[in-house]
């Protein structure tokens, strides 16, 4: 692991690769709970809602709420990472609520439902349904709909692209503040240069992407697989401005710089923030210096987009 010049405030994950497989994930998942900390936070609020999905099964949301927020309030919709198989983690969580909390608006935090067990297309489709309820639902929720954003890390961050381009194709009323992508995964040919040189970095290496496509069921020849790999779109008309974040030792790395271009091309606006000295998945360390500096320019990014409407 020495020969990638990872930063020292991320050790130890900065040497942590996970055993990702149907095994290790019927051992694992269950035990990945919602923290019950999340409930303790003096200056939130937080409620437990349950969202019907497309197929009538129901899907967990956590409305996170500043205490003091006004009625009729921004709100990011988050999708958790996890390679489409893993449950929300503990960093997830203290994201949003930082983000709730700084950037001074509610977020609709989705737990979708995962692969193995629901194979694509259920995990887009459930959120995309909980988009649905939180738009529905505004005014109870006390969301203002005209200040929408979407944003998630990793295999959240391929959910909220897909959202986003689902909402384009079905002719929802939602139009999105923004997307904001940290470390995206958004290109499943898995043959850019970062994919070929990063085959095993820590907390996410191409060779865990290969293990991964067998078990969401994906199928290339369905119209909807653009949105498991969105970077293959014919079209980028009409998609949000985007906060786009790359890790240095990813092999998702060119998955951003690429979204990040066609983006550009398509005429829509891109803060583009390459992180140094960083493995997929480094805010896991919160502490870190660099950490707490991205998590500032995401909150910079998501202020003035709400802002700005």
């Amino acid at each position: 692991m020495a020969k990638y010049k990872i930063k020292r405030e991320f050790f130890p994950f900065s040497h942590f690769k996970p055993p990702i497989g149907k095994k290790f994930l019927r051992m694992a998942v269950p035990h990945m709970k919602t923290p019950k900390y999340i409930y303790r936070d003096k200056e939130l609020d937080v409620i437990r809602h349950e969202i019907e999905s497309y197929d009538g099964e129901k899907i967990e949301c956590f409305l996170i709420s500043p205490k003091s927020i006004e009625d009729s309030a921004p709100c990011l919709i988050y999708i958790h990472g996890g390679g489409f198989v893993l449950a929300a983690a503990g960093y997830h969580y203290k994201n949003a609520m930082r983000y709730a909390k700084e950037v001074g608006c509610k977020v609709w935090f989705v737990n979708y439902r995962l692969a193995p067990e629901y194979p694509h297309p259920v995990f887009f489709e459930d959120c995309y349904a909980a988009m649905c309820g939180a738009y529905d639902n505004a005014e109870i929720l006390g969301i203002d709909t005209s200040r929408i954003g979407i944003g998630g890390d990793s295999a959240g961050s391929t959910l909220a692209v897909g959202v986003c381009m689902m909402a384009k194709d079905r002719k929802h009323p939602v139009k999105f503040a923004f997307q904001m992508l940290p470390y995206p995964y958004l290109d499943a040919r898995n043959n850019s240069e970062s994919c070929k040189k990063y085959t095993d970095t820590p907390m996410w290496n191409s060779t865990l992407s290969s293990r991964i496509t067998p078990m969401t069921n994906i199928d290339r020849s369905r119209p909807d697989y653009v949105y498991y790999s969105p970077v293959e779109a014919e079209s980028f008309d009409a998609l949000p401005p985007a906060y786009i974040e790359t890790a240095e030792f990813d092999c998702l790395h060119d998955d951003g710089i690429l979204y990040a271009e066609k983006l550009r091309a398509a005429g829509i606006d891109v803060v583009l923030n390459e992180t140094q000295g960083t493995m997929h998945g480094f805010d896991i360390m919160q502490n870190a210096k660099t950490t707490k500096k991205a998590l500032a320019e995401r909150i910079l990014f998501m202020k003035r987009r709400f802002c700005s409407i």
